[in-house]
């Protein structure tokens, strides 16, 4: 008899034929009010499920009588309760690497966008306000030669440190639990603490998971450390920031700008106050968001799925306690 498995991710159809030629397969391309009840009934009948996030609280799955194992098409995984689990014996598999690069290359992309105002100039082209040569109050920053700092030096902020040294000669500072030998040999790069890498930075990227450390890492304290010149990437979690700080700082001037591509609370709230700023580019948490890295990132969730349930080998197992 297959194992049950739910799939709650839009999937290339050879990768859900090669879920249901492994497994007793429900599909949920997408899970919304109307078919929740549906989804949670399946999900409590299931051995395995895989997709991105949770559309329901973990708590709803408390007692399901075959549930062991989750593969969530993602490295982050706060929309789990963890704890919660795996006092349930529910192991939470993550992804590894499919979605470094692609990462890496939409922080740069903000960072570079945002540093010479593209998207709000792009608007001005659009609305027929450019009438003559740019004028100064059209100029935006600098970005090769200048100090880039990663708050978070794992294998994305590696990869955007990789982007700014070697392409656009930028200096690295960063912050991390343990020194990056290989980046600080390869890169120059230099460890600091968060304090002085606000201080020194012309650009600062989140690159940190969400926990309860790291909620409101930034706020009116650390963005006040900044310099009036510095530009604000966050590629990492929405709640790694406090929003309210962050509007208040873009509009008295504390910093610069800012790119983000996560919120808070997602989708933005159309009151929210960054939707008013000129000097802030928005993104709709797309960070891993290409054709490639998606089906990439699915492939791989469902490497680890058929792994566990048909061979009993598991990997990137973020609460390995749950299998003892």
């Amino acid at each position: 008899m297959k194992p049950k498995v739910v799939l709650y991710f839009p999937s290339p159809q050879p990768l859900v034929d090669e879920l249901a030629s492994h497994f007793e397969l429900t599909v949920f391309d997408k899970v919304t009010d109307s078919n929740r009840a549906d989804f949670l009934a399946a999900a409590r009948g299931a051995d395995g499920l895989i997709g991105m996030g949770l559309p329901v609280k973990t708590e709803e799955l408390r007692g399901a009588p075959r549930l062991k194992v989750i593969a969530t098409v993602s490295t982050g995984y706060d929309a789990f309760d963890v704890a919660e689990l795996t006092r349930n014996k529910v192991i939470l598999m993550n992804l590894y690497d499919p979605l470094t690069e692609t990462t890496a290359d939409m922080a740069f992309a903000l960072l570079m966008a945002t540093g010479r105002r593209i998207v709000e100039l792009d608007r001005k082209v659009r609305n027929g306000e450019w009438h003559k040569a740019a004028e100064r109050a059209w100029f935006g920053l600098d970005i090769h030669g200048k100090t880039l700092g990663i708050v978070g030096m794992g294998r994305i902020g590696a990869a955007i440190a990789r982007r700014g040294a070697l392409g656009c000669g930028m200096s690295i500072l960063y912050t991390a639990r343990t020194p990056k030998a290989e980046a600080e040999a390869q890169l120059g790069a230099r460890r600091c603490d968060l304090d002085e890498l606000l201080r020194e930075s012309d650009y600062v990227c989140l690159a940190v998971p969400l926990s309860g450390e790291t909620k409101h890492l930034i706020g009116e304290r650390e963005l006040k450390l900044m310099k009036r010149t510095g530009i604000l990437i966050n590629i990492a979690r929405g709640p790694v920031v406090d929003e309210t700080a962050l509007a208040t700082a873009l509009q008295d001037g504390t910093i610069y700008a800012a790119g983000l591509d996560v919120f808070e609370k997602e989708p933005l709230s159309m009151d929210s106050p960054l939707l008013k700023l000129e000097n802030v580019t928005l993104a709709p948490h797309i960070g891993s968001a290409t054709t490639e890295t998606r089906n990439a990132m699915v492939a791989y969730a469902a490497e680890s799925l058929i792994g566990y349930l048909c061979k009993g080998v598991s990997r990137n197992v973020v609460n390995p306690e749950a299998l003892s």
